[in-house]
């Protein structure tokens, strides 16, 4: 018998996915490719006590991933909102930020932007004025300690399917079991000689939040490749660029070092930050060299 579900977590070739009457089956994909993400809604056939197979993809709303020269990594689907989670401790980079805002504006999807760890003063005014930039371009940041209160996060989550990503031990789990305290999400102490957090969160789970929507915990990742966005579509993922869209001299301008560039014009008037544009150039730079990597020039 044929059921319609949602896929609730991605390990390997297994899923688990919460049919729309509440059962849960370990489900694994029809055929050899594994083309599944967290949050897809997928049509299964049960094939014993618990188990069933994936017949077909019903169509996504939005698709969140990595990539780089040789792979892609589905993240999440049909999110609506991404919460970019950040720490006062250990320190993050605004470039990771940079990229994972840059993969949502893609895909037309929310951004939320939390400082976990403010109970941690150390870190905080360092942390603060890295994502000025971004709450500048209307980004909302919402401070916050997943220890002491994370009711403000709460209001922000309901109705909506939130993906929590993030480098390694900037809180994520922790925020989960704060927010969902029966997922048990597994937290464990940070390496302060590394500077760097452990992976606490093996695979993507979705977790429906009691007041309606959902969480999805992915794991701590320490890069994000755009490889997969065109050079045009990674233009149109800075949104500050938009308003001087074709107002370049040439029409092929690349930004670089043509005169008559709008965007460097405005880079050099103070009206668009001129470092979100060297990472723009920086991010073509790559995407592009990957490209050719995987074409073998």
């Amino acid at each position: 018998m044929k059921t319609t579900g949602t896929l609730i977590a991605a390990f390997g070739r297994q899923y688990e996915v919460k049919t729309d009457d509440g059962e849960i089956l370990l489900c694994v994909p029809r055929g050899k490719k594994s083309v599944f993400a967290c949050g897809d809604r997928v049509q299964v056939a049960g094939t014993g006590p618990g188990q069933g197979v994936i017949d077909k993809l019903i169509e996504r709303t939005s698709l969140l991933y990595r990539s780089d020269a040789w792979r892609q990594k589905l993240i999440a689907a049909n999110a609506t909102q991404v919460v970019m989670v950040v720490a006062t401790e250990p320190s993050f980079s605004d470039e990771f930020v940079s990229r994972c805002v840059c993969a949502a504006e893609d895909q037309h999807v929310k951004v939320l932007i939390v400082l976990n760890k403010t109970d941690l003063p150390a870190g905080l005014a360092d942390a603060r004025a890295r994502l000025a930039t971004f709450a500048a371009l209307g980004y909302p940041v919402l401070e916050l300690s997943a220890l002491d209160d994370v009711e403000a996060l709460r209001a922000r989550l309901i109705g909506e399917t939130s993906l929590l990503v993030g480098q390694s031990g900037m809180g994520k789990s922790t925020l989960t079991n704060a927010l969902i305290p029966e997922a048990r999400a597994e937290t464990r102490e940070i390496s302060e000689v590394l500077d760097t957090g452990k992976h606490t969160t093996t695979f993507a789970r979705l977790y429906p939040l009691p007041e309606g929507g959902g969480i999805i915990d992915s794991p701590g990742i320490q890069t994000f490749g755009l490889v997969h966005l065109s050079s045009e579509a990674l233009e149109a993922s800075f949104p500050e660029f938009r308003p001087y869209s074709g107002q370049c001299r040439f029409r092929d301008c690349r930004h670089d070092t043509e005169p008559g560039c709008a965007l460097r014009e405005a880079a050099e008037a103070g009206k668009i930050n001129a470092h979100r544009l060297r990472q723009f150039l920086e991010f073509r730079a790559e995407c592009e060299s990957a490209r050719r990597q995987a074409q073998g020039w």
